[in-house]
């Protein structure tokens, strides 16, 4: 059994009911207003939700702080954190402990590592509050197709949120944008994997559009690629992304080889190692990521030297380019 922001108690229906789920109006609050967050506040207004945001920013806000908050909505309350993962996750939840009321519930919808969401779960709990973890897939385009999710909760939880959860989603069966993925911490950890895969996938890519563009026979690297995109085995979302990227800037003139890594990507390698899963795909993906910024990797001068050293092969100086003669064995 569920409860109706308002009040009221409600049924959750079957998933092949959604639609009916649709139709019910929620109330929510939602901290953090960035650019999934603030995506999510209109998607979700556009579906007839009342929406109440935080943001430390005054100039996308709809209250001056957490407390606010709480106060301008009706118990039992629901509030979805969107808002990055570690300490700041965690203060959050530490001032919705002490603004919230019991029967409240919290959904963190941020990309927490999946052993915070115990610590989370058991803080709120003291004072009767709900949690879940909830993986949001989707990026700056889920405003307009939807996002994925994977929650983790109990079932009284995850149904007591299901309407919040069928705006967010893409339109279509329910089974194929959102899983209850099991108790707290599930959601994040699929979350987790999910973006490990990510992470090879982009790499498996990005070799390819490389070695399509060092071969002089193919002089039309975006077309072989745009190509791909439809009918081939190596067809997705990601392959899309790639030929609108290359569409808006065809050298990718306007942009460094570094890249970031967010975490997820370090997580997942932790756990197939914890589950002695063999990962080398995403384990390469995520060193590769770790590569890029290096100007000069450290490693590659120590296999420079050390080839100079055995096999008396030529070394290039750092600072000029020139190539400097192999070492005399017999001095």
């Amino acid at each position: 059994m569920g409860y109706h922001p308002r009040g009221r108690r409600w049924t959750p229906s079957s998933s092949a009911a959604s639609s009916t789920q649709r139709t019910l109006r929620m109330q929510l609050g939602l901290v953090g207003l960035g650019k999934m967050g603030f995506n999510m506040r209109e998607r979700l207004r556009s579906h007839g939700h009342e929406v109440i945001g935080y943001d430390p920013r005054p100039e996308v806000t709809d209250t001056p702080s957490l407390e606010g908050l709480a106060q301008a909505l009706t118990a039992p309350r629901i509030v979805w954190v969107m808002v990055p993962s570690g300490e700041i996750t965690r203060s959050t939840i530490v001032g919705l402990a002490d603004a919230l009321e019991e029967g409240d519930l919290v959904i963190d919808g941020g990309n927490s590592r999946f052993t915070d969401d115990g610590p989370n779960a058991e803080l709120l709990a003291k004072k009767g509050i709900g949690y879940i973890d909830a993986g949001v897939s989707g990026g700056v385009w889920g405003l307009e197709n939807g996002y994925g999710l994977m929650v983790g909760g109990s079932e009284d939880d995850v149904a007591r949120a299901q309407p919040i959860f069928d705006a967010l989603r893409p339109e279509g069966e329910r089974a194929d944008g959102f899983v209850h993925a099991g108790p707290v911490g599930a959601g994040h950890y699929s979350k987790m994997v999910h973006n490990g895969i990510e992470y090879g996938l982009m790499q498996a890519y990005a070799e390819g559009y490389e070695l399509l563009e060092a071969e002089e026979l193919v002089q039309d690297t975006h077309g072989v690629l745009r190509a791909w995109s439809k009918g081939t085995v190596v067809r997705s979302w990601l392959l899309d992304l790639l030929v609108q990227a290359l569409a808006e800037d065809p050298e990718f003139a306007e942009i460094s080889g570094y890249t970031e890594d967010s975490g997820e990507g370090r997580w997942t390698v932790e756990e197939a190692i914890r589950h002695a899963v063999p990962a080398p795909v995403i384990s390469a993906a995520l060193f590769a990521r770790f590569a890029s910024r290096q100007d000069d990797s450290p490693a590659m001068k120590a296999v420079s030297a050390l080839r100079n050293q055995f096999g008396g092969h030529a070394v290039k100086r750092a600072s000029t380019e020139e190539t400097l003669r192999a070492p005399d064995p017999k001095k």
